[in-house]
Formats: structure tokens, sequence, C-alpha cells
């Protein structure tokens, strides 16, 4: 587009005559151009009046070029071939760029410091592990007591065994959990 004859910044008007070819041509083959395009990008719409709008654009930046070359005749095959290659390109573009992630999903981030979130989430992720290599008995023991809250009596009752048993697998899971945590570079 042209600049304005007085270096405003702003665009040159359109003169009457162009604007009028413009909406001419939009009148003859934007429909057709627009079912064609359509059918291009499998039923996208909104794809589809990009492709549309970039076409024309492109063929009144060239308007003068057009009508010397065509000699009045038809524009619409010069219009297909331009928009087919627009799609060509937007296909060849999106299959070189990485795939675009919606932004469902970030709204259920907590708030605050996503750097903290994450140390929580790994953390607790090499918790859990430590906890997996313990065997039954203890997690379940530390299950009961740190994780329900239960006292060693309270825990015996749930478990099924004697509260001695309860306070001695405690002693041991916990020793247990700590060499665990150690080997997975966690320090208490």
């Amino acid at each position: 587009m042209a600049e304005h004859p007085r270096g405003t910044g702003r665009p040159a008007p359109v003169p009457a005559a162009e604007e009028r070819l413009m909406r001419a041509l939009y009148r003859e083959h934007a429909g057709a151009l627009y079912g064609m395009v359509l059918h291009l990008v499998g039923g996208d719409r909104q794809q589809a009046e990009d492709v549309v709008q970039e076409t024309l654009l492109r063929a009144w930046r060239q308007l003068d070029r057009l009508d010397a070359e065509r000699g009045g005749g038809s524009l619409r095959p010069w219009l297909a071939t331009v928009a087919r290659r627009i799609v060509i390109d937007g296909r060849r573009g999106a299959r070189a760029r990485p795939p675009e992630v919606p932004d469902r999903g970030l709204e259920l981030l907590p708030d605050g410091d996503a750097e903290a979130e994450l140390d929580r989430a790994l953390r607790l992720m090499t918790l859990t592990d430590a906890l997996g290599s313990l065997s039954a008995a203890h997690r379940r023991t530390i299950a009961e007591t740190y994780l329900r809250g239960r006292t060693p009596t309270e825990a015996a009752a749930a478990l099924g065994v004697p509260a001695g048993t309860v306070r001695s697998r405690l002693h041991y899971a916990l020793r247990a959990l700590r060499l665990a945590l150690e080997e997975r570079g966690v320090t208490p």
C-alpha cells in the first residue's frame, strides 16, 4: 500500500475508480472463491475467509498488471490459483511450526509462583516414589499415623495389630523412608 503523499505515515487514499473496481471484483468472485477455499481448508470458515481476503488483497495490489495481462478476461482462474497457493503455504507453515497448545488448563494452575508449585509437585513425586519402595506394612503404618493423623493406638485398631507393633513398625518405616529419600537426593 502506498504511503500518503504528505509523508504522514498513513496509507494513501484509494482512488474512487480503484475502489469501484475492487468492489466489483469482490462481488463477482468472492462467493465462488469462498466455496472453493472452504472445501480446500476442510470446512474451516474462519480460515476460508482469511484466505479469500488475502487473495483479494493480492489481486488489488496487482490490479494494474492483471488488467494488462488479462485484456478484459476473467480473473477467476488467477484468483483460484493464488488462493490454492495460500492454502498450501499455510499447510506447509503449520507443519514447520510446533502445534499450538490451547490455553485451556492454564486457568487451573494456582495463582502465585509457578516455580514453587513445580518444586512442590517434584517433592510429592519423590516422596510417593520413596514410599513405594517401603514394605506394604510400613506404608500402611505411615499412612494411618502421618497421613490420616491417628495416634499409634488408633492406628493399631485400624490395622488390627497391637499398639507396640505400630510403634515398632513406625520407627523402622521412618528409618527406611529416610534412607529411600537420601537415595533419591533428598536430605532431611
